[in-house]
Parts: structure tokens; sequence; C-alpha cells
């Protein structure tokens, strides 16, 4: 702590102590590589070309448009309880998503079809 004139200034609260600067660097510096098992499916799904209008049609219907598992517990007309969507907790959700994105574009774009009946 410094003392001015009017005001003390305390020094700790604009400088980081040298322990936890040294600190926060040795723990980058053996942080270990994190292994995704999910890696090679991730890519086969992100590489999967829709060309065929069938299996445009069977991926749209396969995929749901919103998640599933999501529900209210209702007794009597009162809301009991609210069961949040658990699709997030899917690792390869993000991957589904967009298959199913593209299977929809594919119809849109080279078939003309419309997609209302498949949101």
């Amino acid at each position: 702590m410094l003392k001015t004139k009017n005001q003390r200034i305390f020094l700790p609260a604009f400088i980081k102590p040298l322990e936890e600067k040294n600190q926060a660097g040795s723990n980058k510096r053996f942080a270990k590589p994190k292994l995704d098992l999910l890696q090679p499916l991730r890519q086969w799904l992100d590489k999967i070309e829709i060309q065929n209008r069938k299996l445009a049609k069977f991926i749209a219907k396969l995929i749901p448009a919103q998640c599933p598992f999501e529900r209210d517990i209702m007794l009597f007309g009162r809301t009991i309880c609210h069961i949040p969507p658990m699709c997030k907790l899917n690792p390869l959700y993000d991957e589904l998503v967009y298959l199913r994105f593209r299977a929809l574009c594919y119809l849109v774009d080279q078939c003309g079809e419309d997609i209302q009946s498949y949101c």
C-alpha cells in the first residue's frame, strides 16, 4: 500500500502477483491434448452427400426437427415439472442437424418439393 497526499493506492488490485503468472503459464505448458473418439464419425457425417430424393426424404423423416424428449408433466391441468430438451447432450447433435438441413435444402433446390410437412 502506498500513501499519497489524500488517497491510498492498493497495488495488488492492479498488479497480479508473480506466482499467479507463473502458475498460469505452467498449466498451459502441461495441458494434455484431448482425445476425441467421435471425430471420425463426425467427419463421415459431414462428408455424406445428398444426391438422391429417397435418401433426402429418409434423412428428413429420420432426424426430428425438434427435440422429442422435451415434455411438460401435468397433473390436474397444472404443470408439475418441465423436462428440458436432452438433444444438446448428444455429442453428434450438430452434425445430425446439419445433415438434416442439407437433406431439406436438396429437396427444395434440386427436387422442387415443398418441405412444410417435414418441419
